[in-house]
Formats: C-alpha cells, structure tokens, sequence
C-alpha cells in the first residue's frame, strides 16, 4: 500500500470517483471531498500529501481554500477546472498551486503529474535534511535575520517567524548571497527544484508572503531581473 494520502475536491460525484478510482489502482491513500469546507476539516484532522483541487466549488471556492493552506503549508496541490484562460492559470499558480488541469483532463494523466510532484517534493526535502550547518546569521540595516538550517527554523530581530518549506528555502537562498541579483528562474530551481515548470510569478507570489511576515525584510525587486536581499554587514556563524 502506498503511504501517500491524495485528497480530491470535487463537487462532482463522477469526477470523485473517477480520480478515486485511477488513484486506488496505483496503491494511494484517498479521501474524497465535495467542498471546501470538507477539505479544510480534513485539513485539520487528518492532513494529506497532496490535493487534487477543483477551483468552482460550493461556497468556499479553490482559490480561497489554496490560498489558507499556503499560510499554513507547502503541501503541492493540482488545480484542476473547466476555466481555461491564462488569467485563470496564472492565478491558481499565484495563489501556490503547482499545477493546473484543464477539464475534460487525462485520468492517467493526472497521476502521472501526481507522481512527479510527490517525487519532487521528496527530492526536495531530502536535500533539505542533508544539508549541514551551524546557525546562518545576518545582520541587515534593519535587523538581524537568523536560520537554524538544520531545525528549519527562522528568526527576526530574535524573534521565531512561523515559515514555511518554501519560504524558509527562499530566505535560505537570500541569506548564503546577499546582495546577490537573482533572476525569478533561478529562484524557481532553488526553491521548486529544476523540474518545476510552472509560473515564475510563483517567485512574486512567496516573496509578497515574507514581506508580509517580516516587514522590514530587505528584499528588493531588481527591475526585469528578479531579486536580492540587501545586506550592509557581514555574514557570520553561530
């Protein structure tokens, strides 16, 4: 039995049972969901490894329920709708999808995208949790920012910021450059993996996120390029 557990979001019945079914022939884990306010209960009780998410929900819509789950986590989620604009697809990325299926979509093929993104979230964590260190601190003209990289821990001012895997990879990236220029597709391989083929607005999307929690990050857009995080010290080790 394969450990993984697949959530699909669907008010659909059909679509429920078709994914569920191409799902269980592989060996996954399923829970099947008709709106969103099932899913976040699910959320809460029994957390999957991934979402299979539609967007045109019964109250509480895709959009709006990917957007909680990314304050609380970097689980991947595949949207998938009828909606097949560009508009609608560079949203669903912004908001922190990883991908997006057009319906009528490909059973087999949705697995196999399932397939490839637990694949790459697991290649990512486990460079993650092979990476050694001591503390990573910088002190910024607006105060000190500090990783404890092998706890995935982050502090501003001495103070714990609650962060998630893809943020803390992005400060991480920042943190061992300062003032380095890095264009959005590298950013992209650093902090998705080099398999990722999604939006590079996903990059604008998670540095807007720690600009939120840590106000006076200074991370600054380096115009038709990316970004760098300015630094006035030097680094050093704890």
């Amino acid at each position: 039995m394969n450990n993984y557990l697949i959530a699909i979001v669907d008010d659909d019945p059909h679509i429920r049972e078709l994914v569920e079914a191409y799902l269980k022939k592989e060996q996954y884990r399923t829970a099947a969901l008709a709106s969103a306010e099932e899913a976040w209960e699910q959320w809460r009780t029994a957390p999957p490894d991934m979402w299979v998410l539609d967007i045109m929900l019964p109250g509480m819509d895709g959009y709006e329920f990917c957007r909680r789950i990314r304050r609380e986590a970097e689980v991947p989620i595949i949207m998938i709708s009828a909606r097949d604009t560009e508009v609608d697809k560079i949203l669903g990325l912004e908001l922190g999808s990883d991908d997006y299926m057009v319906k009528p979509f490909s059973p087999r093929e949705l697995v196999a995208r399932i397939k490839r993104q637990l694949q790459r979230t697991q290649k990512l964590k486990t460079l993650e949790d092979m990476k050694q260190g001591e503390a990573l601190v910088l002190q910024l003209g607006a105060g000190q920012l500090q990783l404890v990289q092998e706890e995935r821990r982050a502090f501003w001012c001495g103070d714990e910021i609650d962060v998630t895997f893809k943020e803390f990879a992005l400060l991480q990236a920042f943190a061992e450059r300062p003032n380095r220029a890095f264009a959005r597709d590298e950013l992209l391989t650093l902090v998705w993996g080099d398999d990722y083929f999604g939006s590079d607005r996903a990059v604008d999307h998670l540095v807007k996120r720690l600009r939120k929690k840590i106000e006076q990050l200074p991370v600054e857009a380096v115009w038709g390029h990316g970004y760098r995080l300015r630094m006035e010290a030097e680094v050093a080790g704890e």
